[in-house]
């Protein structure tokens, strides 16, 4: 069931907050040509509208009248990734705000709308993130500038850097892991997690 709406106002115009939204919801709207850093903006769509169909996915949008411009995907961990020995963890698998609608807060009112649901306090929620992905041009920063803001806007939800030993993290020294913990995960569902981001499973 979709929580309440949520309404801000910017500079270019009010922004609705909602989520998590139905394939169907999503399919009504149009996703703006900027949101394109995974693929293509209607390829991309796409992938959200599958994305909700999955069990436990989960799609949150920001939009301008009937255009996305901004979204945070949450789905389980691939099946062949560690994080997925634990059914505590969900992946919080993209988070994208269209160019021109950076630096007004449309990515930290997404985050701080999703995590008003009680809902993920039941659940580790990753996400890793790697610099190959990181919008450098859009942003004129350098990577570790990108790393540090991507530290404090997660961290302004929760989310705490994790050491790993996963080689897709340890590709670059700039990837990384964070996690948030839900206040109501049980102590061994906490262990098992530190577990697998050490490799102690195998």
């Amino acid at each position: 069931m979709s929580a309440e709406v949520n309404n801000m106002s910017t500079p270019l115009g009010t922004v609705t907050i909602n989520g998590p939204v139905t394939g169907k919801e999503l399919a009504a709207k149009v996703l703006d040509n900027q949101l394109s850093n995974f693929r293509p903006a209607g390829l991309q769509q796409e992938a959200l509208i599958k994305i909700t169909e999955m069990p436990r996915g989960r799609i949150y949008t920001a939009c301008r009248e009937n255009t996305v411009i901004g979204y945070v995907a949450f789905h389980l961990p691939d099946e062949c990734s560690r994080w997925c020995r634990n059914p505590r963890i969900q992946e919080l698998g993209g988070i994208e705000v269209a160019r021109d609608w950076r630096c007004l807060g449309v990515g930290s009112s997404l985050l701080d709308y999703i995590f008003k649901d009680d809902y993920w306090e039941e659940y580790l929620v990753i996400t890793t993130e790697y610099f190959r992905h990181w919008d450098l041009k859009g942003n004129s920063l350098t990577v570790w500038q990108y790393r540090n803001l991507l530290d404090k806007f997660f961290g302004r939800a929760g989310f705490i850097v994790k050491y790993t030993t996963d080689p897709d993290i340890l590709e670059h020294p700039a990837n990384v892991l964070m996690c948030r913990v839900g206040c109501r995960v049980p102590v061994d569902d906490l262990m098992s997690f530190e577990e697998l981001s050490t490799g102690r499973f195998y």
